[in-house]
């Protein structure tokens, strides 16, 4: 059993390296510029996925199927809780570690969409991905929810700095905060949190039912391009992100905290709650995922120091690699297969 987990696993994060390699390697070689990274993510953002998530929830979810659904939007405000708390006890314990919020930041927000999504289409059944695609769907409402309001609300307050301290830093501050109408609540309601919901409201009134094959049949062939598209994009933004000199000490608590102590606690609650294996899986597999590079991206609108936060996420996309199969492989070992 062992020895069939850890192949099954390793064979698909050998797919993802592949091609999150071959996007390092175009972004590096200058083949994919940041334009054309922009150009790719926002043929993701605004096409393919939302075709991927339309495609999936229509023909796999019924509210009747999935009784608990909302569920998976409160595993996902859970996970970055936990990871924030693990965050904090951190930084109380190391004081000296620089930009505080950054680094909470890394370990209360991961990669949740495109590394999963690769993830179980590599190593699932069309069957078995199909019902963990509409839990990562669902999970996907929640995370978009937190990070890109009260993420980017968190990461611009200026660390040791009174909200009710009246300074220069707080009136550039406010202008920061309202930067928000136009950034994050737009990327909450974004194409693919649209895409949930209006498939949510067609099953809920039955009209799911009546989309033709004929119709539904190319969109889901565009949908199913997101995978591999989604790695590119991923491979190319690491290979963008500019590294100063590396923080050992903090990284080293970082890579700690967000790879093995987070997975780890993960891990123990679902051996004492004891869910259906699929639900488990996702738990498991989000609370291992590396620190979500959207973190690279809220820093470099908001100016905000990319330092620590660069830093973090390409270094524990490098450590995921080991880990990530480590902590599937111990679930699976542990769990009835699904």
């Amino acid at each position: 059993m062992f020895n069939l987990s850890f192949i099954t696993t390793l064979w698909g994060m050998l797919q993802i390296i592949i091609l999150g390699g071959i996007g390092f390697v175009l972004a590096k070689r200058r083949f994919l510029d940041d334009k054309g990274l922009s150009i790719l993510s926002k043929l993701i953002i605004e096409l393919t996925l939302p075709l991927l998530i339309f495609s999936q929830l229509l023909e796999g979810f019924s509210f009747r199927g999935y009784r608990n659904w909302w569920w998976f939007p409160l595993f996902s405000i859970a996970i970055t809780l936990m990871g924030f708390g693990i965050g904090k006890l951190l930084v109380l314990c190391y004081p000296d570690i620089k930009d505080r919020r950054g680094f909470i930041s890394l370990i209360g927000f991961q990669n949740s969409g495109y590394l999963p999504l690769v993830l179980i289409a590599a190593i699932f059944s069309p069957y078995q991905a199909q019902q963990l695609f509409i839990y990562l769907f669902l999970f996907l409402m929640g995370f978009n929810l937190v990070i890109w309001s009260l993420g980017v609300w968190y990461l611009i307050q200026p660390d040791g700095q009174s909200a009710t301290q009246p300074s220069k830093g707080i009136i550039s501050q406010w202008f920061k905060l309202q930067k928000i109408k136009d950034f994050e609540l737009a990327k909450f309601f974004s194409p693919p949190v649209v895409a949930t919901v209006v498939s949510l409201i067609l099953v809920a009134v039955g009209l799911n039912r009546i989309v033709p094959k004929e119709l539904m049949k190319p969109l889901k062939m565009l949908g199913e391009c997101t995978m591999p598209l989604a790695m590119l994009v991923v491979g190319g933004n690491l290979a963008m992100i500019p590294i100063t000199r590396i923080d050992k000490k903090a990284v080293s608590y970082l890579v700690f905290a967000k790879l093995v102590l987070l997975p780890f606690l993960a891990f123990v609650v679902i051996l004492f709650w004891r869910p259906e294996p699929a639900i488990g899986f996702l738990i498991i597999a989000q609370a291992a995922m590396p620190s979500a590079t959207s973190l690279s991206l809220i820093a470099r609108h908001y100016k905000i120091e990319e330092g620590m936060i660069n830093q973090g996420v390409l270094i524990t996309h490098l450590v995921s690699i080991i880990t990530i199969p480590l902590f599937l492989v111990l679930f699976s070992t542990c769990s009835i297969s699904f």
